[in-house]
């Protein structure tokens, strides 16, 4: 049996990887403190889940959900940007809802690269982005994300040959895996380069309420309020912990949302009315979840952040996301192999840098879904494991 080229760089993946290790350390009775996934175990928030719950009886929810169905879903989403960005939204052509937000960046490419074009990437950055790039046979140019330059991409360092071929730049502030985040100023020089070089900005934003310390994530619209070159990816997974409801939603360019919904429709419908019900909610409800959401990660940040500063592992504190990005000491050569005999001996598991990218090398990423009292103690043996091997 024959299988097309493409596959091939999408054998393997960090999640995969992991999981495998994760199955091994099961099966040699190890309990799992499972820190490799960005899934939060914070409950959905009740007035969501009722507005679910309702949609489940009412028969008219249980058909197909084409494009002229999701009006006022889009209506919702268009009137929480407009509220919380400030930019004028039209939810008829520049919305588009989104069985998750990776569906979105994944499918993004095959709208906007022909075979050979180049997409310009962050190194390291979320998987499904190179994913996506590779099922539209296109190019990856990796701009190096560094921490003496705050985990920003250096526009100025991208070969001129490359950007004759390149047609997409792909952003994603707050950042995952770095943790890194950009400023306004940052994103209108990003809108002007990409203007100049006649480039679709597309910027995943599933952390744009995760942020701690007064420190307001920007939009990339609010650098490019005309909707030049960009789109946005937003999801209800994180700010509104509906990871497994798998709704989410783009904003910006019309012809950008034009061209996805065109890609969309050869794959799928769209979400479950009644979850986009819920969606509706989560928007328009009240937003001390929200708020609660972010306080508890910020506690966790520092519950973990001062642990692993006591046991010996100097941490940076993050300002945004649910993540820390901590360097391992130069004793530790492979993050994979760290993470895989770390889960194998004690069954703690992180996520390896280098499955981010190579430019993740030396870094692995904790993500903390656990409760401060279970990161204190899993603190302790990582710094533990980590110096008896050495």
């Amino acid at each position: 049996m024959r299988f097309a080229d493409r596959l091939t760089p999408l054998q393997t993946n960090v999640f995969a990887d992991m999981d495998r290790a994760k199955g091994r350390a099961r099966a040699a009775g190890k309990p799992i403190v499972d820190l490799s996934l960005g899934s939060s175990d914070l409950p959905t928030p009740g007035h969501v889940l009722d507005a679910i719950a309702t949609a489940l009886r009412d028969p008219a929810t249980h058909g197909y959900n084409l494009f002229e169905s999701t009006r006022a879903f889009r209506q919702a989403a268009a009137r929480w940007y407009t509220q919380k960005f400030g930019v004028a939204v039209d939810p008829e052509t520049e919305v588009l809802p989104l069985i998750g937000s990776q569906e979105g960046t994944a499918h993004l490419p095959l709208a906007i690269l022909n075979p050979g074009d180049f997409a310009l990437l962050t190194d390291p950055c979320y998987p499904s982005h190179t994913g996506g790039i590779h099922l539209a046979n296109g190019q990856i140019y990796a701009m190096p994300l560094l921490a003496e330059n705050g985990f920003l991409p250096v526009l100025t360092d991208i070969p001129t040959a490359v950007l004759a071929q390149a047609r997409l730049m792909v952003l994603s502030y707050p950042h995952n895996p770095t943790t890194g985040i950009a400023s306004p100023e940052f994103f209108a020089k990003t809108v002007a380069f990409c203007q100049e070089q006649n480039l679709v900005l597309a910027h995943d934003f599933p952390y744009a309420d995760h942020c701690f310390d007064g420190y307001p994530a920007p939009s990339v619209l609010q650098a490019d309020a005309n909707k030049t070159c960009s789109i946005e990816f937003f999801s209800f997974s994180k700010a509104y912990n509906m990871g497994g409801f798998r709704i989410a939603y783009a904003i910006g360019n019309r012809e950008l949302i034009l061209a996805l919904r065109q890609v969309k429709a050869t794959v799928d419908f769209n979400q479950y009315q009644g979850i986009l019900r819920g969606a509706i909610a989560a928007l328009e409800g009240p937003q001390d979840c929200v708020r609660t959401t972010v306080d508890t990660f910020k506690a966790r940040r520092d519950a973990m952040v001062t642990a692993l500063n006591h046991h010996g592992w100097h941490v940076t504190s993050p300002t945004a996301t649910m993540y820390l990005w901590a360097k391992l000491p130069a004793s530790w050569s492979d993050s994979i192999d760290f993470c895989v005999q770390l889960v194998e001996a004690t069954g703690i598991a992180l996520a390896p840098g280098r499955g981010f990218g190579k430019s993740g090398e030396g870094y692995v990423r904790f993500a903390l879904v656990q409760p401060p009292a279970v990161l204190k103690q899993a603190a302790q043996q990582i710094v533990e494991f980590m110096y008896s091997r050495n």
